[in-house]
């Protein structure tokens, strides 16, 4: 009977054929047929990227510093910390009450005066500082010890212009004031300060008229002059002519009319204030000209009795 174990040529050769593939399958399953492992995924931020919030150390909640309780600190110490600023208050608010109190002094003093009472006085207004003229006297005119003086209204000083009888002088009213202009070729030579023999009899009447007219009021004598160069070098600037033309009417007035020191004052302009543009030979000749400018203002008191002794 034969042997089932038996080996035979045929089945050495399969064998031999088969062991190889078999070894090569279970070669190409371990590759072809496995599933790939993942990478693992890095959670560490890119250069310059600031790391997640979640992944940043946490600090323990008792390593805050703790705040400080008013409960530790002494009571005694509190009221001695809130009587100090209980009596800081009270002396801000007593600084306070004397600053208001001298504010409502100074208030009244100015309220007492239309004019700063300074018994010695101030420089007329300075045509540099600005183009506003000013709206009454100087503060010279108005002794600290002296009575406030009288003053008109507009629409009286209005209402007086009227009455001047001054042929040949231009009158107009000016906010409050009331002003005079003389031409200056009627008063003096070319770029000169003395008064021509008709310039006297002009001075003459326009000082009684403004006495008539208006007695005891301030009168501002204001020199003016072109923008053309002086022909005479002996006047350093137009300022220095006009000044000088307005105190050879200021003489003229106190020496040979009724009108007083009191009441006068000078203004010397130059060429800063032209009435009309001196782009004309005529604008120019209006230009030179002397103003006298009557203010509300009246003087009063010792000044008053002065100004009506013969």
């Amino acid at each position: 009977m034969p042997s089932p174990y038996r080996v035979t040529r045929e089945s050495v050769v399969a064998c031999s054929v088969l062991v190889p593939a078999l070894t090569m399958l279970g070669g190409c399953s371990n590759h072809l047929f496995q599933k790939p492992t993942a990478a693992p995924v890095s959670l560490a931020p890119p250069p310059g990227v600031a790391a997640p919030a979640a992944t940043l150390p946490q600090f323990a909640a008792s390593s805050a510093t703790p705040l400080p309780s008013y409960a530790d600190v002494d009571g005694r110490q509190l009221q001695t910390t809130l009587a100090r600023s209980q009596d800081e208050n009270q002396l801000l608010k007593d600084e306070i009450t004397v600053l208001r109190e001298q504010l409502a002094s100074t208030s009244n003093q100015l309220a007492a005066s239309r004019f700063p009472a300074s018994a010695g006085g101030s420089t007329p207004w300075d045509p540099r500082a600005g183009s506003q003229r000013p709206a009454g006297p100087p503060a010279a005119f108005v002794a600290g010890t002296a009575p406030r003086p009288t003053v008109d209204s507009p629409a009286a000083m209005h209402a007086a212009m009227g009455q001047l009888a001054l042929p040949g002088v231009e009158t107009r009213f000016d906010g409050n004031v009331v002003r005079l202009e003389v031409p200056a070729e009627r008063l003096f030579d070319d770029d000169g300060a003395s008064l021509l023999p008709g310039g006297t009899a002009l001075l003459t009447q326009v000082a009684g008229e403004i006495d008539r007219v208006f007695p005891r009021h301030f009168i501002g004598i204001e020199g003016h002059v072109d923008t053309e160069p002086l022909a005479q070098a002996s006047w350093g600037s137009p300022h220095q002519l006009t000044a000088a033309r307005a105190a050879t009417v200021f003489d003229f007035f106190t020496t040979r009319t009724p009108l007083r020191q009191a009441q006068l004052f000078l203004v010397a302009h130059g060429g800063n204030h032209p009435v009309v543009s001196n782009a004309t030979a005529a604008g120019r000749g209006r230009n030179r000209r002397m103003e006298l400018v009557i203010y509300p203002e009246r003087i009063g008191g010792a000044d008053e009795a002065a100004a009506e002794s013969p």
